[in-house]
């Protein structure tokens, strides 16, 4: 059982242990349950404390558990808690470090709280889809007040003990201890000064009132509605609380019962809890050991001052680790430092940062023209010209000056990574590191682990993006890796549409209202329509099979790179992101549709969508076959945090097993028959088919 039990003299300890943040998972529940019955058989216990070990009071569910039966299993949460609620001896939650979901309702049933400064108290249900369901709507109102509580269930957010403890009228710690290393002793206490109190105090007997209510909950439900768009959990927070102050305690508890059993079983809910294991399950590699030893990352260096070059410097600034960048020309060296610290300067106009933390971040940056300066870094990364020739120069070099053991890393977004490995001596310190711009602002890094990366290397750098706050996610060497590979296929199906008889607006407009934070056009003004137009001039050479639209190459030839020129897809106005259509681009395509003896269509917005997204998940398909991605999981983290797909879907793969695989293989199939689209990409992915055949889906 995870849970120890221990008789400190008349007070019995209840100490819950599931490490790491002592999860209620069945053998929890049964430790705390039988723990109870214990100290109530004994007749020299007079009072109960409830805690947990190591760095949690409890975090809440155990995520090993969930939708599987043991989460039902008695005795279940709700169990537990009327069992704590119901216990003839005071029992006092000792409460400290994180107190969070479960845990904290858990501590509501408790007839007395002590909390040490600094824990931290939330309800985060809100970010898995769901509403608190084990009493979180019903209890915490009646101890923080309406308002206070309702904040806290609707953002989930984190807020600490002390400030808590501060709010008029609060009942939710009956007293604060003076740290977390004397919570123990002074909950023992707590226990012994209330050992004779009766009746015991429930946190269900106390009331739950506003007194404006009507409007209140109003007022609270409008503006629920306008943040939260897609996801239909944050007003049934709303719902729940209300009825804390409605109902009856027993009838509210039902109710809370039924939004989140409703809940759990929504679309968006199910994306949310797929974000949640798979950001996880991205930083598991499954043959490099957790306890691999890491290399010390002390120092950085970045090759090549421009914005990709800038920003990757400015992520390891922020986590205080000194970078020294260098450049070919003192010129350009100047500029990139000026565009840090004019970032760094709109950060802190804005109030986001400090300027003694400004001024700290500027100290750890030095420059030089001089590859020899390089030579003590731990970490170097390349962020120059993305051309194989301009690669092999940078790694021969850093080969001849670094120090044994300093970490080679490429920053490119589609070149093979073996072979600026076989540049230097080292492959196995080589791997490459693919930001995504703007490098400061992006979640996503690939980590492109090459043939003969170390396996220290691979967790070195795993742990390095959690310091730098990325999401990183392994991928094998293949053109492109796993984003760029995939929306290339993305891009041509955009590029199809158009010839078939869309408009860039109506495409962009499509695919934003299924949710993604920009269509394809935009996203190419955005990222300069030039990036694209080099790699499909490396396709014909490279793949001359490869079917494209040549409306990209036209608009190209007519030096319309997007917002860097002012016109691309669409036209800008100067210092302005605002896509305005352009009648140029329209004659340009209708032009391009007569050549081809094409007579223009309608198409539908639900066709776009399909194509766009399906030729995202068959490529993705092909991906995870060749062993490029882990797993599907891996892929959805890429777009969720690389290339706006929107949250509520859960990413391309979980959308794919949410419409259903069979589903996915019909509209593909449609496709094939399509003479102007790309007959042979449309055949479904072996794996698709297989998974088909099977029943099974991708995650």
């Amino acid at each position: 059982m995870s849970a120890d039990y221990k008789v400190h003299g008349d007070v019995a300890v209840i100490t819950m242990n599931n490490p790491p943040v002592n999860g209620l998972g069945l053998a929890t529940r049964q430790g705390i349950t039988a723990g109870l019955e214990k100290a109530i058989a004994d007749p020299a216990v007079k009072a109960i404390v409830l805690t947990g070990a190591g760095r949690a009071f409890s975090g809440g569910a155990d995520i090993k558990e969930f939708g599987t039966s043991k989460a039902l299993t008695e005795p279940n949460l709700l169990s537990v808690i009327s069992a704590v609620e119901n216990c003839p001896k005071p029992v006092v939650a000792a409460i400290h470090s994180v107190t969070m979901g479960g845990g904290l309702e858990l501590s509501l049933g408790c007839h007395y709280r002590i909390a040490a400064p600094g824990a931290s108290i939330a309800l985060p249900e809100v970010k898995l889809g769901l509403i608190p369901g084990a009493g979180g709507t019903m209890r915490l109102p009646r101890v923080l007040g309406v308002e206070t509580a309702l904040n806290m269930i609707v953002s989930g957010e984190p807020v600490k003990s002390e400030l808590l403890a501060q709010q008029p009228g609060q009942k939710l710690f009956d007293k604060m201890a003076g740290s977390a290393e004397s919570l123990l002793e002074e909950a023992l206490a707590y226990a012994r000064s209330v050992a004779g109190v009766r009746p015991l105090p429930r946190v269900r007997d106390l009331p739950s009132k506003h007194p404006m209510g009507d409007a209140y909950f109003q007022f609270a439900r409008n503006m629920v509605k306008g943040m939260a768009r897609n996801f239909p959990a944050p007003v049934k927070c709303v719902d729940a609380v209300e009825a804390s102050t409605k109902k009856k305690f027993d009838e509210g508890m039902v109710f809370e019962r039924e939004l989140f059993t409703n809940l759990m079983f929504t679309p968006e809910s199910r994306a949310l809890r797929h974000i949640f294991g798979a950001e996880r399950n991205a930083s598991k590699i499954p043959d490099v050991p957790e306890d691999t030893p890491r290399r010390p990352i002390q120092k950085v260096a970045v090759i090549g001052a421009g914005t990709m070059g800038g920003g990757i410097s400015m992520n390891f600034l922020n986590a205080g680790i000194p970078v020294t960048i260098l450049e070919m020309k003192q010129e350009a060296l100047d500029r990139g430092i000026a565009t840090i610290r004019k970032n760094y300067e709109a950060q802190v106009k804005k109030g986001k940062l400090q300027q003694d933390r400004f001024d700290q971040r500027m100290a750890l940056l030095s420059t030089t023209l001089d590859y020899k300066d390089l030579a003590q870094a731990d970490l170097v990364i390349e962020a120059v010209f993305e051309e194989m020739g301009v690669k092999q120069k940078v790694f021969e070099t850093l080969d001849g000056v670094m120090k044994p053991g300093a970490i080679l890393a490429s920053n490119t977004s589609t070149l093979d990574v073996n072979k600026i490995a076989a540049f230097t001596k080292r492959p196995q310190d080589v791997v490459g590191l693919h930001f995504f711009s703007p490098a400061n602002v992006m979640k996503l890094l690939e980590v492109v682990r090459g043939e003969k990366t170390a396996k220290d290397v691979l967790a070195t750098v795993m742990d390095l993006a959690k310091k730098i706050r990325k999401t990183a996610v392994v991928a094998g060497v293949c053109d492109g890796f796993i984003g760029n590979r995939m929306i290339e296929q993305y891009s041509r199906q955009a590029g199809f549409l158009l010839d078939e008889g869309a408009t860039p607006q109506q495409v962009d407009k499509a695919i934003e209202r299924f949710g993604f934070a920009m269509g394809p056009f935009r996203m190419g003004d955005l990222a300069g329509n030039d990036i694209g137009w080099a790699i499909r001039k490396r396709r014909a050479q490279e793949r001359p099979d490869m079917k494209y639209s040549r409306t990209a190459d036209k608009l190209c030839e007519l030096g319309r790179f997007g917002q860097k020129t002012g016109a691309g897809w669409y036209d800008y106005q100067a210092g302005k992101r605002d896509a305005i259509p352009s009648k140029l681009v329209e004659d340009l395509v209708a032009d391009h549709r007569k050549e081809l003896g094409i007579t223009p269509r309608k198409i539908s917005d639900e066709e776009i969508v399909q194509r766009l997204v399906f030729s995202l998940v068959n490529e993705g398909a092909r991906i995870l076959e060749e062993g490029i991605a882990v797993r599907a999981g891996d892929i959805d983290m890429v777009y969720l945090t690389g290339y706006g797909f929107p949250a509520h879907r859960g990413g391309p793969m979980l959308y794919a097993d949410q419409v259903g695989l069979f589903n996915v293989v019909q509209a593909m199939k449609r496709f094939q028959q399509n003479p102007r689209d790309d007959a042979a990409f449309w055949e479904p992915a072996p794996l698709i088919q297989r998974l088909v055949a099977e029943g099974k889906t991708f995650n």
